[in-house]
């Protein structure tokens, strides 16, 4: 046949790559068939050589035989959806009693597979609660599944043309473990991170502000305001608590200038102990007096200064 002929034949071959016509075609040939058509397939099957062409029955016989294995390697996580689709229950290769995890690796497969990749995806697997010696099976987060999903995608394109489950069954269970690493790594800079910052605040609060004549001048301006605020207070709550009598006492008492006000304001007083020694004065002795009045005495001015630290020093009458 020529060159221009067989151009033809593999243009209609090409037209006819998803058409029963196509799928008749690529049928063994039999001696009772007529010539013409033993020619044609003989060409068309040239043209399937030449150009790559898979018959819709072979992909689906492809599909179907790897099924076949598939279901031999996991006889009890496989679980065929439908024709075109299954699920395989997958966990990591290292699985983790603290961080369990265990998915559904979904595979739903093109007419064209394996010529195309698969589309994936991974479905969480709810607890057994009526069980309660069933183990925990975790999930994935949104984002580990994308991280997932892209990363087998990576892989069955290195597979094109050929079966890939099974590859990518086992990347998945290798991925799943990388995710349990990722987790434990990243709960672990999470506690060193709270650790650093408690011995930290430790370290701080150990270490209180550094003393210097500034810090020390502030504390002592709001310590004195402070004292100052209570004294007052608590000199106001015993005023309250006085008679009126007592009170007009204290008030005069406040009125009176003290001893330290007086020296600085007369003069004379600087030298009045002197000139009472000058003119003469006689001391006082105390042996002139008997126990008993020096003991009444002594009594008297107990309860002097006691008036006076009370501030209730007066004309010497009994308040009410």
């Amino acid at each position: 046949m020529t060159s221009s002929a067989g151009r033809i034949i593999r243009s209609v071959a090409n037209f006819l790559t998803c058409t029963h016509v196509a799928r008749w075609l690529s049928l063994p040939s039999s001696p009772s068939q007529p010539p013409w058509l033993q020619r044609w397939k003989r060409h068309f099957r040239e043209c399937q050589h030449s150009t790559g062409y898979t018959p819709m029955s072979d992909y689906q016989a492809i599909l179907d035989e790897e099924f076949e294995v598939l279901e031999s390697i996991f006889p009890e996580e496989l679980e065929k959806i439908s024709d075109r689709q299954v699920r395989i229950r997958v966990e990591p290769d290292d699985p983790s009693s603290s961080h369990p995890l265990t998915v559904h690796l979904v595979v739903a497969y093109p007419e064209t597979y394996p010529d195309v990749i698969p589309d994936l995806s991974f479905e969480n697997i709810e607890d057994d609660e009526e069980d309660e010696d069933a183990e925990p099976k975790g999930e994935l987060s949104p984002e580990e599944t994308t991280r997932l999903v892209e990363s087998l995608n990576a892989i069955a394109e290195e597979s094109l043309g050929m079966a890939m489950t099974f590859t990518i069954a086992s990347a998945a269970r290798e991925a799943l473990s990388a995710v349990i690493a990722d987790r434990i790594r990243r709960e672990k800079e999470e506690d060193d991170r709270k650790t650093r910052e408690y011995e930290e605040a430790e370290a701080a609060r150990t270490r209180g502000t550094p003393l210097t004549p500034e810090a020390f001048n502030a504390w002592r301006k709001k310590f004195t305001a402070e004292m100052r605020a209570k004294k007052e207070k608590e000199e106001e709550d015993r005023v309250k608590a006085l008679s009126p009598k007592e009170r007009e006492e204290y008030r005069r008492k406040k009125e009176r200038p003290t001893g330290k006000q007086l020296f600085e304001t007369s003069q004379t007083l600087a030298t009045s102990d002197e000139a009472m020694y000058e003119d003469g004065a006689v001391a006082l002795d105390m042996s002139q007096y008997t126990r008993e009045q020096r003991e009444a005495e002594r009594r008297r001015e107990e309860e002097e200064e006691e008036k006076q630290r009370l501030g209730l020093v007066g004309d010497g009458n009994e308040s009410d």
